[in-house]
């Protein structure tokens, strides 16, 4: 079963590119492609793709409006697409629900890995520089006193579960964490489902967002 793929760019060859690029793939199909934040919410409605890659800055609606509308209404998973990897959009698409972002000059290959990595239900959390937004994006939220998250909140994890967070957090795939605990992949994908199941979280982006709100991981905490 081919992975349904909508493409949202205000930039034509931009948006004709990366289709294109995924196009060729067996198992993936672009059912529809966008040129702004309405047209591809609109996409999202009429086609229910398995990823949307949304472009943040784009006319009448941007990204990150099209980001909230599409993590709120459906289970479409959002990848954001910027020009640069620090833009200020990408701090409030992740907070939005995105599952990760990509920069527009990303090479060919992780262009498609990304796509198969969201679709599968996992997210971009393996680059560097997602790790660093995520960390700064924690600082801003606690300068501004945005919200009050407690470390309680996690009291609702087993033991195990918590670790698995920890780690998920620093940045370790699956087969790291199964590695580092001594059990199987299949084992921690459980740990993770019941992770976000049990804190209400829509993914991992999110579960590592709480590890860092909750202060289980410090910005900047490397792998151990």
């Amino acid at each position: 079963m081919s992975i349904r793929v909508v493409v949202a760019d205000d930039q034509e060859l931009v948006r004709s590119g990366f289709s294109m690029i995924l196009e060729a793939q067996p198992d993936i199909e672009v059912v529809a492609e966008a040129g702004d934040g309405a047209e591809a919410v609109a996409a999202v409605r009429r086609h229910a793709p398995d990823v949307l890659l949304l472009d943040i800055r784009m006319p009448v609606m941007d990204g990150l409006e099209a980001a909230r509308r599409v993590c709120g209404q459906s289970g479409c998973k959002v990848v954001m697409l910027t020009t640069f990897d620090l833009d200020e959009y990408v701090y409030e698409a992740l907070y939005a629900g995105a599952s990760g972002f990509l920069l527009k000059d990303v090479r060919r290959d992780d262009l498609v890995h990304a796509v198969r990595v969201v679709a599968a239900g996992d997210s971009l959390l393996a680059p560097t520089v997602t790790r660093r937004l995520v960390a700064d994006l924690v600082r801003r939220r606690r300068q501004e006193a945005a919200a009050e998250v407690t470390p309680e909140r996690l009291d609702v994890l087993t033991a195990r579960e918590v670790e698995t967070l920890r780690m998920l957090a620093r940045g370790l795939s699956n087969a790291e964490i199964a590695s580092a605990l001594f059990v199987s992949e299949h084992t921690v994908k459980t740990h993770v489902s019941n992770v976000l199941s049990k804190l209400g979280l829509r993914d991992r982006v999110q579960a590592v967002i709480c590890a860092y709100e909750t202060g289980l991981v410090a910005p900047g905490e490397a792998p151990s």
